[in-house]
């Protein structure tokens, strides 16, 4: 039987997948799992994206936590990294967000955070897993006053907007920013907390209606965001996925900040500031060559780890480091919060862009983003892991890492979350990479179908 967890918790496409029942299921075994050794009644916090499936599989969810004898709070609709924060602020003692971050809106998921607003490791995730396959037969199932209940709570995300201001105090006093919330969970927080601080927002995609969310825009389609910063000449443009974890930026000029030059940016400002811990950066495999080639220049060292912010914060934790990330825009401030944060992010741009007076185009030259070809391969989910095991395929990619040893690389890996193998090819010829990327992931579908 696959696996039930990602690199981002539990995904799929919601009421086939990802059902009811699952949902339920995972509220029990996870309650279980993360309050077994409570002598108290726990408390489970629980939000959501904006998608339609949300309201479903939450009942559901809180309807499995309460059959276990734990108690549930409701917070609606905010962000993953308000949920984060708001499970270590109100001491409760773990944390779940329904949402499939950056997938269109027929998918979505479960991911849940311990008592310190961290995600699950492996074991802790291969736990609630073996209780489900098992039938959920350890289960204990109280009846009586000994049931949950659930408790529903609408002044969470003011919390949030203030612990957001609180951590990067800056004003944007007649700054333009456009603002693109992807329909999701960002649609009020990032909008009042960057008004709060003085800044002329020009918000756009901030009408969720439950089937719209990452539907053409957001941190994924930025195509019109871009559009909308250069005629409003606009300072920047920021740019929110679903669940509003990640920010990816637009300069003035309408060209587009991706998450390693936003950690040159801020990291590098850090550095220089004596914020950047071990004057280190952790980053994952797939950051620009040209990101690393910065941080040797600036003096800045660079540790990687395979893709998932999961990964970036397990190692950030191990060596004390401070920032880290992913080119997608997951950006870890961790003397902040404990996941990615786009807001977060945000603030700590701006800042650099007041302290320094620079405009952003300016800023992100720090870096030289060498060209980079990126193509899917969609493949069943069952075989993805396997694709090596192929010789044609294995053969294919041997060839590709001689001929581009030295002058680029070839980073080829299965997605945490979707039935697709990623094939990155970095080099000095565009058209060339992108035709070699596109050609071995032809190769790779039609093998694996």
């Amino acid at each position: 039987m696959s696996r039930l967890f990602g690199t981002d918790g539990v995904r799929g496409v919601a009421n086939t997948e990802l059902t009811p029942t699952l949902a339920m299921q995972l509220g029990q075994a996870g309650a279980y799992v993360l309050t077994k050794e409570n002598e108290h009644k726990p408390t489970i916090m629980v939000g959501c994206d904006t998608r339609i499936s949300g309201d479903m599989l939450a009942n559901a969810l809180m309807a499995g936590i309460c059959s276990v004898g734990a108690n549930a709070v409701y917070i609606g609709v905010l962000p993953t990294p308000a949920v984060a924060y708001l499970t270590r602020k109100y001491k409760v003692d773990a944390g779940v967000v329904i949402s499939a971050s950056h997938n269109p809106v027929e998918f979505n998921g479960i991911k849940f955070f311990n008592a310190e607003g961290y995600k699950l490791s492996d074991s802790l995730e291969d736990e609630i897993e073996n209780i489900i396959h098992n039938g959920m037969k350890d289960i204990p199932i109280p009846t009586g006053s000994e049931i949950g209940k659930i408790k529903y709570r609408t002044d969470a995300r003011e919390e949030y907007i203030n612990f957001i201001q609180q951590a990067v105090p800056i004003h944007l006093n007649g700054m333009k920013i456009v603002v693109d919330c992807a329909e999701g969970a960002a649609y009020y927080t990032s909008i009042e907390t960057l008004k709060e601080l003085g800044a002329s927002v020009i918000a756009i995609h901030t009408n969720p209606d439950g089937t719209n969310i990452n539907a053409n825009c957001g941190s994924t389609h930025m195509e019109e965001l871009r559009a909308r910063v250069v005629f409003e000449k606009a300072a920047l443009g920021l740019a929110f996925d679903g669940d509003a974890d990640r920010m990816l930026a637009v300069d003035e000029n309408g060209s587009v900040v991706d998450g390693d030059q936003l950690m040159a940016i801020c990291g590098y400002y850090m550095r220089e500031k004596g914020q950047l811990k071990k004057d280190t950066i952790v980053a994952t495999v797939m950051s620009n060559l040209g990101f690393c080639l910065m941080a040797k220049e600036k003096g800045i060292l660079i540790e990687q780890t395979r893709v998932g912010d999961r990964y970036v914060l397990e190692r950030m934790k191990e060596i004390g480091a401070s920032l880290g990330g992913e080119q997608s825009g997951h950006i870890i401030f961790l003397d902040s919060n404990t996941t990615g944060d786009g807001l977060l992010s945000a603030l700590h741009l701006l800042q650099v862009m007041i302290d320094t007076q620079k405009p952003l185009s300016e800023l992100a030259s720090i870096m030289e983003v060498l060209p980079q070809a990126l193509v899917n391969a969609k493949v069943p989910n069952h075989k993805k892991e396997k694709y090596m095991e192929y010789p044609e395929i294995a053969a294919a990619v041997q060839r590709l890492e001689d001929k581009f040893k030295g002058e680029g690389r070839v980073l080829i890996r299965p997605s945490g979350t979707e039935p697709l193998i990623r094939v990155m090819i970095e080099g000095k010829d565009q058209s060339m990479i992108e035709k070699d990327a596109a050609d071995l992931a032809e190769l790779i579908q039609q093998t694996l179908l």
